[in-house]
């Protein structure tokens, strides 16, 4: 996430919820994506520091938890530059210009300057902070996913131009042992089936066995297909997008919950300004006075009611509107109640934060070391593969 200061909830129900599951489900990388902030800020650097740390108290104090997943600031793990740089060497021109972005944010931010080279090879970078880890999978929208389609071609095209990784026979062997040992057995005879007789039905049948290894990482069946193919385990991963589900979460006008829309709730907002700006919060204009009833489905306080009220609260809502039977004070302090309930417990733990900043820098601190001890491997294996291992 690129740092752009203190978070809202839109953030909130946007991302970091799912993050908050996925970090029980994978083992996680989150970072700041500082690098990332100054390909289209980079005149205004002042602010870095200081939004960095607010957005990762708002990590911490919504429930993302350092043990489980590594929290970290990108710049701190030089790998995710080094391995831009290399891929940089072999990623033609062409695929940078046609990501769909690099047009859609020229247009909408002109009034900077992005005719900049970091700007070009921002799509490039975010490939480097997915392939430095190996990953298997990427939490993404739907209009992130040509970055990931753009990730895949590019470690597709590294593979082929540099073939196995190193001891790539000492390494799916170690992994074979890590299966049960009756479906090891069936894997070597699958292979045998298939690479000495050319057994199709063996092939299939060898890639449904991987697939079924829930004890194996994504790397490791990448790695033993390969050697069940016989084409040798690619060094870099293709990654896989996880699509997040859509944000539900609207801002105090109806839009999208967004800064530039000047419609957000912050998540360290004071409770008292929470319940004025939802008070205060436009209404279905046909509803002039108390006695005219309104459609929830024009008022955009329905559509805070569809992301916090159950659905008793829901139908109150639905028939009282309708029938001017409540008011639109009546209607909103549900959602006033609610969002203060979720928003007290959270402030409760920034505060925590605010108070002991070098409880941040020690998390940041060691999701760094945990980052670096992953990026450093993968580095190894590229610099080995292109030549760059120099005794």
């Amino acid at each position: 996430m690129r740092p752009t200061g203190r978070l809202h909830l839109g953030h909130l129900h946007g991302v970091l919820k799912n993050w908050i599951h996925l970090q029980h489900v994978y083992d996680c990388y989150f970072f700041v994506a500082d690098w990332h902030a100054l390909t289209t800020h980079y005149n205004d650097p002042s602010i870095l520091e200081e939004h960095v740390v607010d957005m990762v108290i708002d990590w911490l104090a919504v429930g993302v938890d350092p043990e489980a997943a590594a929290v970290f600031v990108q710049s701190q793990v030089p790998e995710h530059a080094e391995l831009h740089l290399l891929l940089s060497m072999i990623t033609p021109l062409g695929w940078l210009e046609r990501v769909p972005s690099y047009k859609d944010q020229q247009e909408k931010l002109k009034d900077r300057d992005l005719e900049t080279y970091g700007f070009l090879g921002y799509p490039l970078l975010q490939s480097a902070d997915i392939l430095i880890y190996k990953a298997g999978h990427v939490p993404v929208g739907a209009d992130q996913v040509a970055h990931v389609e753009l990730t895949r071609e590019v470690a597709r095209r590294f593979n082929h131009m540099y073939g196995r990784e190193p001891d790539f026979v000492e390494r799916a062997q170690a992994v074979i042992r890590k299966m049960s040992k009756q479906a090891g057995r069936e894997y070597k005879a699958l292979c045998t089936a298939y690479q000495e007789q050319g057994n199709q039905e063996a092939l299939a049948t060898g890639k449904a066995l991987l697939a079924a290894q829930q004890n194996l990482s994504v790397a490791d069946r990448e790695r033993l297909q390969g050697f069940l193919e016989g084409t040798g385990k690619s060094i870099l991963v293709e990654p896989q997008s996880l699509l997040t589900p859509a944000a539900k979460m609207p801002g105090l006008d109806g839009q999208k919950m967004s800064k530039s829309y000047n419609n957000t709730i912050a998540l360290r907002e004071p409770v008292d300004q929470v319940s004025k700006k939802i008070s205060t919060m436009p209404t279905d204009p046909a509803r002039v006075r108390r006695t005219d009833p309104g459609n929830p489905e024009k008022c955009p306080v329905w559509q805070l009611h569809e992301v916090y009220s159950d659905a008793g609260t829901r139908d109150w809502v639905q028939q009282g509107c309708r029938s001017a039977g409540i008011g639109c004070l009546e209607c909103k302090k549900p959602v006033i109640d609610a969002v203060v309930a979720e928003l007290q417990p959270i402030q409760v733990r920034a505060s925590e934060y605010e108070k002991n900043p070098d409880a941040v820098r020690a998390v940041l601190a060691a999701g760094k070391e945990r980052a670096r001890e992953t990026a450093s491997r993968t580095m190894q294996d590229v610099r080995q593969a292109m030549g760059l291992s120099y005794k």
